[in-house]
């Protein structure tokens, strides 16, 4: 399942950013449905990092580390 959630957002971020790319190159403005997707999966992203550091810095060891 993880593969698939997995698959998905990189598949959706690499359309988000090459349409991005490209209307920068072609100085274009991006239609508001490629800003928005974008929007989410920065947010997505961001989150998920803050979880992870959060629970690096939270969780035990399961091994004594001093």
């Amino acid at each position: 399942m993880l593969g698939a959630i997995v698959f998905t957002y990189g598949m959706l971020m690499s359309f988000v950013l090459q349409g991005a790319s490209r209307n920068a190159r072609l100085k274009r403005a991006n239609p508001p449905m490629l800003q928005y997707v974008g929007y989410v999966l920065c947010g997505l992203s961001a989150g998920l990092s803050a979880m992870l550091l959060l629970m690096a810095f939270t969780a035990r060891a399961p091994f004594p580390l001093m």
